[in-house]
């Protein structure tokens, strides 16, 4: 009788186990997506990071932009977010033409005489983007947007997906209202060239 006991109880906590396995496995491969959406993300921050600072060698500023030849190239990132802490990682140890790059973090739009060469608006609030980008318009100051699907409130570049991929589209009318010329080279690479006739 106590054999059988044993028995029965073997079996039913042999069967728990199974089943708690293929609980487990369920939740695996339910949380599968989420998880591989979560990577994606990850890549996603990083490539706009890194995406910040390489956009630099394809712009020409206007004469007088850097007080000296020895001053960093500045970039400010507006508001919180992912993209933002990155910057600085990226953006460590490297330089563009020679300069050094400073990153600068503010919660809200710069004020106005900041010292930015590439200013990189984080977050999707319109409010905050339209009034960021207003406080740096017609000075030379390259604007990068964070797939802000209102064309008023998109940078000089503004960061979109495509086939999962970080890709761009850039304004020509607002670079040339904030006096930067845009290499041939990176308006090859963008997937969308916006320009009022």
């Amino acid at each position: 009788m106590e054999l059988l006991s044993l028995r029965r109880r073997a079996s039913l906590y042999s069967s728990a186990c199974a089943n708690l396995l293929r609980a487990l496995a369920a939740g695996v491969i339910a949380l599968a997506p989420a998880l591989v959406m979560a990577q994606d993300r990850a890549v996603e921050y990083a490539v706009k990071a890194t995406y910040l600072y390489k956009f630099a060698p394809f712009v020409e500023w206007p004469a007088g932009t850097f007080a000296s030849a020895a001053d960093p190239l500045v970039l400010c990132i507006v508001g919180t977010g992912p993209v933002g802490d990155l910057a600085a990682e990226a953006t460590s140890g490297q330089s563009v033409a020679g300069r050094s790059i400073t990153v600068i973090r503010m919660p809200g739009p710069p004020p106005r005489g900041t010292r930015c060469q590439i200013m990189y608006v984080a977050g999707p609030r319109s409010s905050q983007v339209r009034a960021a980008l207003d406080s740096v318009k017609g000075t030379s100051v390259l604007t990068v947007t964070d797939s802000a699907p209102e064309a008023a409130v998109r940078g000089i570049i503004n960061f979109v997906i495509v086939e999962n991929r970080v890709r761009f589209e850039i304004d020509l009318t607002a670079a040339a209202e904030n006096h930067l010329v845009i290499s041939s080279k990176l308006l090859s690479l963008a997937v969308g060239i916006h320009q009022q006739p």
